[in-house]
């Protein structure tokens, strides 16, 4: 059976998303952040030298890192499924996206993030100074990259209903942390209605409710 190290709030929530579209079995071991630090526990540094969630076992292999779980698991079980034809157009979206979602869509999310988080952490004497800094990083820098990022997945998807085409696909899967963070951090839903659509599709899908189930609700602050 496939074990997921799974922290709580994470992106490893994807991975038993997957899990659950594919109907493999799998059993969760769970790990909670740092309440303070909002860190993952040392534990986890006895599953990968990282001591960073998602990290999957299955038998002998192990594998970290989201998009690379992605891979191994429909290159290992997938039997064509979630993925489009290699060599098609549609396949060299679906491996844009699965690498975008976490090479080029999350930094500033991060970013957004730690610097929201700044002037809450900071000593009260140098509160001041730090939420001076931090506003003007996010004003000038991260809120403007997260409007083009945003303002490109809004029209991405006006070309067709799922990020790789007609068919939902585990780029899909992939997608929908940052879209759910941004939904969060970075814009208005209801301003943006293919992305409150894609959001509707994802959370009604059974497999996806499964999952919360299994892993938990999850938070992005």
């Amino acid at each position: 059976m496939i074990k997921v190290h799974h922290l709580n709030d994470s992106r490893s929530q994807r991975v038993l998303w997957l899990l659950e579209e594919l109907g493999l079995d799998y059993e969760v071991v769970r790990y909670e952040r740092n309440p303070g630090n909002r860190l993952a526990p040392p534990e986890l540094l006895a599953i990968h030298p990282l001591g960073k969630s998602p990290v999957i076992e299955d038998g002998a292999v192990k594998v970290a890192e989201t998009g690379a779980i992605v891979e191994y698991l429909l290159d290992t079980y997938g039997q064509g499924r979630l993925r489009p034809a290699a060599g098609t157009e549609d396949g060299r979206r679906f491996t844009y996206w699965l690498h975008y979602a976490e090479g080029s869509a999350m930094p500033p999310l991060l970013l957004k993030l730690v610097f929201s988080m700044l002037p809450r952490r900071a000593p009260a004497l140098l509160k001041p100074i730090v939420n001076g800094v931090a506003n003007k990083a996010i004003t000038s820098f991260v809120d403007p990259q997260l409007r083009t990022h945003v303002g490109f997945w809004e029209d991405e998807l006006g070309r067709s209903e799922w990020f790789a085409g007609d068919q939902f696909t585990a780029a899909d899967i992939m997608m929908s942390f940052p879209v759910e963070a941004g939904a969060d951090r970075a814009f208005n839903a209801e301003t943006k209605p293919r992305l409150k659509a894609f959001l509707n599709r994802i959370h009604a899908r059974p497999a996806y409710q499964r999952a919360l189930e299994r892993g938990g609700p999850y938070s992005y602050a």
